[in-house]
């Protein structure tokens, strides 16, 4: 198989890059099956402790691989493509390492969807992000629908998804999509800083803040208060509060158990 995503380890950060310029690094089910051994080798690492994932040449990933769509023939083989979509960004939105998405260029569609899946976005001043599958006469299949109503009010993300526009990286950053907007050249260096900064922080507390804002996010107010309790006690309870705690008394850097 072609390698389509490359890992690489700096400082503790597992870097991913999507690896097919030529093809505007379109995402297709061979992707799909390296991004799921990729995130194999981070989570059996416990030196990987933050994720960023980037796009080879001047985008990060113009979308699904339509010249795969259209040798797809029947609903079920289109189903089985769209579900790949949908484990590896699901499995990408649990991982327990925290993981920033450095948007260098345009994410379209399935490009954009892999951006949604991560928990910070860095992008391009240059960069555009939506999700056009309606002028194909499709719909986003790869949970893009529903992770953008979590994060943008109804009627802007019906303009995205029903109107098939696009957001520019400004506009995306004021609506919160996107986290922060840089120069094209620094989209990498300040995703991998971020990248860095995470993993500098408490492995275990940082998964189970993961896992709490995500299930939260599915409670009414009163199971969600009950779930932070459960959590933070669950936290206080584990040898990295109690190293937090000594190196704050004692004025000294943290050195968290692995």
């Amino acid at each position: 198989m072609t390698e389509v995503l490359r890992l690489e380890r700096r400082d503790g950060v597992a870097l991913l890059t999507l690896d097919r310029p030529q093809r505007l690094n379109a995402i297709g089910s061979d992707t799909h099956v390296q991004l799921q051994s990729a995130l194999d080798v981070i989570e059996a690492d416990p030196g990987l402790r933050a994720v960023v994932i980037t796009g080879a040449g001047k985008v990060f990933s113009a979308g699904a691989d339509i010249s795969e769509m259209r040798t797809i023939t029947g609903i079920d083989s289109f189903e089985a493509f769209i579900r790949g979509f949908h484990a590896c960004y699901t499995r990408l939105s649990e991982l327990g390492q925290p993981t920033v998405a450095a948007i260098n260029g345009l994410a379209f569609g399935g490009g954009f969807e892999l951006a949604l899946a991560c928990d910070f976005r860095v992008a391009a001043r240059t960069a555009r992000l939506g999700l056009p599958e309606i002028k194909l006469g499709l719909l986003p299949g790869g949970g893009g629908t529903q992770r953008l109503i979590r994060l943008l009010p109804m009627n802007i993300a019906q303009e995205l998804i029903l109107a098939g526009r696009s957001l520019d990286a400004e506009r995306a950053c004021s609506l919160g999509v996107v986290n922060s907007v840089t120069e094209p050249g620094e989209v990498l260096p300040q995703a991998l800083e971020l990248g860095r900064e995470l993993a500098a922080g408490p492995p275990r507390a940082m998964a189970l803040g993961k896992r709490l804002l995500r299930q939260g996010l599915e409670l009414d107010l009163p199971a969600a208060l009950e779930l932070e309790i459960e959590v933070s006690r669950a936290v206080f309870g584990a040898p990295e509060a109690k190293e937090g705690l000594a190196a704050f008394a004692a004025k000294r850097p943290p050195h968290w158990p692995t």
